[in-house]
Order: structure tokens, then C-alpha cells, then sequence
């Protein structure tokens, strides 16, 4: 096939027809030929840059991330460098979430053992979220 309609370059790509035309307003997608019917015409290429920005996303980078890759990818005088910048700083990005997540799961284990469910008066877990947010969230008076 030489050239897609938007719904057919959706489902090549496996995605929805809206998010092609969010892409066309970030900039991610350039902006389709029409026919003389009025459709919009996309290339073969155009599947390619759909299913490379939907695994840059899969990936953990942002689409205005992905919209500097696809600069850097066209760019005739990108260095490898400045692309393993990106994906190191994405690594370093992943393991601070990492970290937070691993944080959060901690605190979580140890309000839920406070939680006793057959006890009728009140819950524990809330009341030691209550606790613990007050020791850890300044208050700020309005």
C-alpha cells in the first residue's frame, strides 16, 4: 500500500484515530497530504514514526522527549552521544522512581499492619495514615 487514510494508519500502528490527529498537534507527525476527496494521506513511513514514538512512550519517555529523539533521529549531525545522554538520563529517572516506589510500598506495609479488620472501633490504618501524614507534611495556614 502506498499511502493510508488516518483510520487505517491507526489500526497499522495499533492505535486510536485520535491519538494520530494528537500527534499531528504536537508536532510528533508532520502534517498529512490531503486528497483530492479531502482524506488525509499518510506514507509507509509514517506507520514506522506512530510505532516508534508508542515504544520511546513504553519506555518511560515523555512525548516531549520522544519529539527530541525524532529531532536527534533526523538531525544529520547527531552523535550517538547525545542520544545515550537521553537514555541515561531516562535511566536515572527510572531509578529515582524506582526508589520512590520502593518507599511508598514500605510505608504502605507497615500502616496496613496497624489495620486489625475485625476490630469494630475505627480504623487503624487510617488512623496511623493520619499520624504519620501529620509528622511528614507541613501544614501551611491559610
Amino acid at each position: 500500500m502506498s499511502s493510508f487514510t488516518i483510520g487505517q494508519l491507526a489500526r497499522a500502528a495499533h492505535v486510536h484515530v485520535e491519538t494520530i490527529r494528537y500527534y499531528e498537534r504536537l508536532g510528533l507527525l508532520r502534517e498529512p497530504t490531503r486528497l483530492p476527496s479531502g482524506y488525509r494521506s499518510y506514507a509507509p513511513d509514517d506507520v514506522r514514526r506512530v510505532q516508534f514514538i508508542r515504544y520511546a512512550q513504553q519506555l518511560g519517555f515523555s512525548l516531549q522527549e520522544v519529539g527530541e529523539l525524532l529531532r536527534l533521529r533526523v538531525d544529520p549531525g547527531m552523535s550517538c552521544r547525545e542520544v545515550r545522554q537521553h537514555a541515561e538520563a531516562k535511566i536515572a529517572d527510572i531509578e529515582r522512581k524506582i526508589e520512590n516506589f520502593t518507599t511508598m510500598r514500605e510505608a504502605l506495609v507497615t500502616l496496613s499492619g496497624a489495620c486489625h479488620a475485625d476490630e469494630s472501633a475505627g480504623c487503624q490504618f487510617l488512623d496511623a495514615l493520619d499520624r504519620h501524614s501529620r509528622d511528614r507534611v507541613p501544614v501551611v495556614d491559610d
